[in-house]
């Protein structure tokens, strides 16, 4: 960690020699008034009288004087064009597109999860899990699907992970209907990629179920995914046994029975991808990691330094001194009127 002073620079510093032309102005005008009145010849008892002695100036004129150098100082600075160089900040040599598609349907909400031993639905556990995952992806370009009775672009491509996360959190159960379009969640993501032919292309696409509606058909998705060259990362999301209450005591139930997950893997093998199963929160957690080894992080290779020019709070310093001089002027001239009156 560097100190602020050696993070300083300025643009133009040769700028800084033309500071001493006022000092060396004053110097000389104070010496044309401070030197005998007369060069000729002085008569040895008179010559005491003859000259004159060191004028010194009044304290109002000395500030008057402090404040033109104040000025002129700052004005100076100004011109220099001082700049302030913050920590460098490393820059990813290249990234991919990732779209994330979260599944809303009315089954997202079975309790069958638990988070820090509270148990939770599953798009609860989605989104506390998914959030770590959104935050590691330096140099991804990341986008948010939400799907149910159709899909829709709730955030489009961006570097801003803070923004995807924020809307993933705001995502509620059954906004967009009940049951779940798959077909459209891969159609709408391909359509989304068809702009970036040239970078690396990542679906993974969070539900709990099967396609139950939509415009297009999980097999007619595929074919687009394929033609677009897009990897797709299924993840089912559900637990396999859950105790449910009934009129003969707790009985054990699969709560993901529903879950096409021959589906899933024809989805992951076709388009290169890989599926995974989500039956809690640690493996949820221990599928991002691995996504995380399949689609790295880009290694950062470059980096910047974030700058600020710093010339007009030397300008505004100027100012100021202008301003503060003016009134001084304005309030010695008002006590001399006084004084003449």
């Amino acid at each position: 960690m560097s100190t602020w002073w050696e993070n300083l620079s300025f643009v133009w510093v040769y700028a800084g020699l033309l500071w001493p032309i006022p000092v060396l102005l004053f110097l000389y005008h104070r010496q044309q008034h401070t030197e005998p009145a007369q060069k000729a010849i002085y008569m040895p008892t008179f010559a005491a009288q003859s000259v004159r002695p060191m004028q010194t100036l009044p304290r109002s004129q000395w500030l008057r004087w402090t404040l033109y150098l104040v000025i002129w100082t700052t004005l100076i600075i100004a011109t220099m064009r001082p700049t302030f160089y913050g920590e460098p900040i490393a820059l990813p040599n290249e990234g991919r597109d990732l779209m994330i598609a979260v599944d809303l349907s009315g089954s997202m909400q079975t309790q069958d999860m638990l988070v820090a031993d509270r148990e939770v639905d599953r798009l609860v556990m989605v989104k506390h899990v998914l959030n770590d995952f959104i935050a590691q992806r330096i140099g991804d370009r990341l986008g948010l699907i939400l799907f149910a009775d159709t899909a829709y672009l709730q955030a489009p491509m961006t570097f801003d992970r803070n923004t995807v996360a924020t809307l993933l959190d705001e995502a509620v159960i059954g906004l967009v209907g009940e049951s779940t379009a798959i077909g459209d969640a891969i159609g709408l993501a391909v359509k989304r990629f068809q702009s970036k032919p040239d970078i690396e292309k990542v679906l993974i696409l969070l539900t709990d179920g099967q396609n139950t509606a939509g415009n297009i058909s999980p097999e007619q998705a595929l074919e687009l995914a394929i033609a677009e060259d897009v990897t797709i990362y299924p993840i089912g999301v559900g637990a396999d046994v859950m105790l449910v209450n009934s009129l003969f005591g707790q009985r054990q139930v699969n709560p993901s029975a529903e879950l096409d997950e021959a589906m899933l893997a024809n989805l992951a093998k076709q388009t290169g991808g890989r599926y995974f199963r989500a039956r809690d929160t640690q493996e949820l957690r221990d599928i991002y990691a691995l996504l995380n080894q399949i689609e790295p992080v880009v290694d950062e290779a470059q980096t910047i330094r974030p700058q600020m020019s710093l010339f007009m709070y030397f300008l505004a310093a100027a100012l100021l001194t202008w301003l503060i001089l003016a009134a001084l002027v304005i309030a010695q001239r008002k006590w001399r009127w006084s004084l003449a009156l």
